[in-house]
């Protein structure tokens, strides 16, 4: 799983996939992925740890 945070207001989701708005503002496109959160999905695959 992947934490994004919403550039706008600072607001962060934990899921797959990109959230299309902010869960917290509504904003729209401000959600970016945050790297120093991420814990990755445990797999084989190239997600981080």
């Amino acid at each position: 799983m992947a934490i994004f945070k919403c550039e706008k207001c600072g607001a962060t989701k934990e899921g797959r996939c990109k959230p299309k708005k902010c869960p917290q503002c509504s904003e729209t496109g401000c959600m970016v992925k945050d790297e120093s959160q991420s814990s990755g999905c445990g797999c084989a695959c190239k997600s981080k740890k």
